[in-house]
């Protein structure tokens, strides 16, 4: 009887969590909706200063989107490798992954110095300040993603898959697919509409 209840705990503490994890990928979602409206708004708001079309890159632009999409395909292999248990498959397309998304950290840092070199930072008008703030949320979530990978990873190598790992695994793997598909947006509305 015993057993029977903490099963039932377990799965009920299972149901908790993955709820609380979609309610914060919604909070998430209109945060970034609200910050995607605010660029929308202001992104004409240059005062005198450059446009997107002379500060961005669509070749960088581009790479970030494919390394970030092939970070996401390489999360999903480690995800079905999770379900099979197979502890070194995971460790290897999990790590890939993480280097594929500090890759994508190293290009958006890069682009951020090189703006502030030239004197384009978020105090030069507002077109900046929205996307400095929209991109830099972005780049802080990846960050913490990537925290939150390299720290599961460890736990991984140090104890084995057991299903609790795997758990984390997956609730990682939603949130790593929910930041490709802002950066898709980002990459659309931030990177491609300023050369239409």
């Amino acid at each position: 009887m015993a057993e029977r209840e903490l099963e039932a705990y377990g799965t009920e503490a299972n149901d908790r969590v993955g709820f609380g994890f979609w309610v914060y990928l919604m909070t998430d979602l209109l945060m970034f909706s609200v910050l995607f409206a605010t660029f929308a708004v202001l992104r004409g708001n240059t005062f005198g200063g450059p446009t997107g079309r002379e500060l961005f890159s669509q070749p960088v632009a581009l790479t970030e989107t494919l390394i970030l999409l092939t970070s996401s395909f390489t999360a999903g292999i480690g995800m079905l490798a999770a379900r099979r248990g197979n502890k070194k498959q995971v460790l290897m397309w999990f790590g890939i992954t993480f280097a594929l998304g500090l890759a994508f950290l190293g290009l958006e840092i890069k682009e951020f110095a090189e703006f502030a070199r030239e004197g384009h930072t978020p105090h030069s008008n507002a077109f900046l300040s929205a996307f400095f703030t929209l991109v830099g949320t972005h780049g802080l979530h990846i960050t913490s993603g990537l925290l939150w990978m390299g720290t599961t990873l460890a736990f991984i190598w140090r104890r084995g898959l057991n299903s609790y790992l795997v758990r984390k695994l997956t609730l990682l793997s939603l949130f790593w697919h929910f930041l490709d598909i802002v950066w898709i947006f980002i990459f659309t509305i931030v990177y491609l509409m300023a050369f239409v």
